[in-house]
């Protein structure tokens, strides 16, 4: 099996990078192959330009850039977003990868006057964000419920792509960044082994 684990952090360093390493190490480890995809380091470019727009519209073929981060997710069995929670949701640079990426046409089918076909209904995809409030704040104000609201249902769901995944984890009381490692290396270590679920757990 093949995992496609995507990445949104300019620093190679950070956190987010380690916890993808981590991911990708326990993934290894169950003896399966995995891709990450360093969106920064591969000077991704998030800006949706009138190309996207004439795709969007099926009035022209998809932009290169594009077409290589489809094939990319074609290839995989599972895809992996690692990324840290910017304003409680996405990146920029990750959200204009699925503005780009996850466009009419490939990811779901909308015409005027027919039912909207999701188009990937056999892609697993697992969602591990990074916070840096612990989750008493997001659950008073009700962040990660948004965020699983706009993301897992809003994004994947609308595709028909499985959210397996749904993973928040915020900073631990102790062990400092372990915890996160330790989290996710069974991620990876699982990856293949989890039924989707309709409900993932919120828990770090």
């Amino acid at each position: 099996m093949h995992a496609l684990v995507v990445v949104a952090h300019p620093d190679p360093k950070s956190l987010t990078h380690r916890v993808a390493n981590a991911l990708a190490e326990g993934v290894a480890g169950a003896g399966h192959a995995t891709e990450i995809a360093d969106l920064a380091a591969e000077g991704f470019d998030p800006s949706f330009s009138a190309a996207d727009l004439a795709y969007f519209r099926l009035q022209s073929p998809a932009p290169a850039d594009v077409a290589a981060e489809q094939a990319r997710i074609d290839r995989a069995d599972a895809l992996v977003l690692v990324y840290p929670v910017y304003w409680w949701s996405f990146p920029g640079l990750l959200k204009g990868w699925i503005d780009r990426v996850f466009a009419n046409g490939w990811a779901y089918e909308d015409k005027p006057g027919t039912k909207t076909v999701k188009k990937l209904r056999r892609l697993a995809v697992h969602l591990v964000a990074i916070g840096a409030a612990d989750m008493r704040t997001y659950a008073r104000h009700g962040y990660f419920g948004a965020m699983r609201t706009q993301i897992d249902h809003g994004i994947f769901d609308y595709c028909g792509a499985r959210v397996v995944t749904s993973e928040l984890l915020v900073p631990p009381d102790v062990d400092g960044p372990r915890a996160h490692f330790e989290a996710a290396r069974a991620i990876g270590r699982d990856l293949f082994e989890m039924p989707a679920r309709g409900d993932a757990s919120e828990a770090a």
